[in-house]
Formats: structure tokens, C-alpha cells, sequence
């Protein structure tokens, strides 16, 4: 049995090791999404990002930046003039719908986002507010005070003073 020189088999397994873990990661090319004219693009998070309706365009740059999941908030009475759904699929995606009209779902966008993994995915609504709305009803049930949670939701798009006053209201309240 041939013996192995500790230098060259530990350099073997590191380089295994790192192709291994870059074979992994998720590519994501985040200047390509910036520069896209997302409506209220964010990236608050390494992997997931958030946003208002992306259009068709916008939906294909995501694609090929390495978005691999769409969370769509909106509810079915906000129409849009394409099938978000039947795009996303045909792009090789993977499409969620939790319709939000209210902080209502904030646990269901948690699980659906704990599920993926680190696997890049787009949260978004028709402007970003009710994004951050869950992400701050979220923060807050995880244990941030109400200005933090707030703070969080701003973070993720909710932009709104209405809805942040609604948020608000809503913590105090629970």
C-alpha cells in the first residue's frame, strides 16, 4: 500500500472540497438584477430579494441572473396583463403564491422561504410594501421590538408610511 505525502493528499481534498462547495453555491449576478428597473428592487438578504410586479422582461433577467424561486404576494383580483405563473415555469423557475391583503401569511412566506434552502428567490408584490410588511411581522415574532420590526419591513420595501402606521397598529395590538 503506497503511503501519501500529507501536504500533496490535504491540497487533493481542499481542492475537492472547494469545487464541491463552488458547485453548490448559488450564481447570482445581482448587477445584472440592479440594473434591470425592478420597481422598488431590494436586496436585503444574500439569496432572497424583494420587490414590486416584476414585468416578462424583468422575469427572463431574473432567470438567467440565477432567481430560481418567485413568491408572489399579490391577490388573484389584481390583475396584471400577462400569466405570471405560466411565465415563470416556462423559465425554469419556481413559482409560490401566498395572496397577502393584509399581514395575514407572514408564518407561510417564513416556511416557503426556510424550505428553499438558500436557493436565490424574489419576494414581491405589486410595489414591495406588503413584502416588508410580512418581513416585519416576521422580525417582530421572532422577537425584535416594534421599532426594529418596522425597521425591517422599510429594509424590504415596505415604503408606505400607511401601511407602516397599519404594521404598527397591528403589532401593538398582538
Amino acid at each position: 500500500m503506497k503511503k501519501l505525502k500529507p501536504i500533496p493528499h490535504l491540497l487533493r481534498v481542499l481542492t475537492v472540497l472547494l469545487l464541491a462547495t463552488c458547485a453548490s453555491a448559488p450564481l447570482l449576478d445581482l448587477d445584472v438584477l440592479r440594473t434591470a428597473e425592478i420597481n422598488n428592487f431590494r436586496t436585503p438578504a444574500s439569496t432572497v430579494m424583494s420587490s414590486g410586479q416584476p414585468n416578462e422582461t424583468q422575469l427572463k433577467v431574473m432567470a438567467s441572473a440565477g432567481i430560481q424561486h418567485i413568491i408572489n404576494l399579490r391577490t388573484p383580483q389584481e390583475e396584471i396583463d400577462f400569466e405570471e405563473q405560466a411565465v415563470v415555469e416556462a423559465l425554469g423557475m419556481e413559482y409560490y403564491s401566498i395572496p397577502v391583503a393584509g399581514a395575514a401569511n407572514a408564518q407561510s412566506l417564513e416556511e416557503i422561504l426556510g424550505a428553499l434552502d438558500g436557493e436565490p428567490a424574489l419576494v414581491h408584490c405589486a410595489t414591495g410594501n406588503r413584502v416588508g410588511g410580512l418581513f416585519a411581522v416576521n422580525a417582530f415574532a421572532s422577537g425584535s421590538s416594534i421599532d426594529a420590526a418596522i425597521a425591517e419591513g422599510t429594509r424590504w420595501g415596505m415604503t408606505s408610511e400607511r401601511l407602516q402606521q397599519a404594521v404598527r397598529q397591528n403589532l401593538l395590538d398582538n
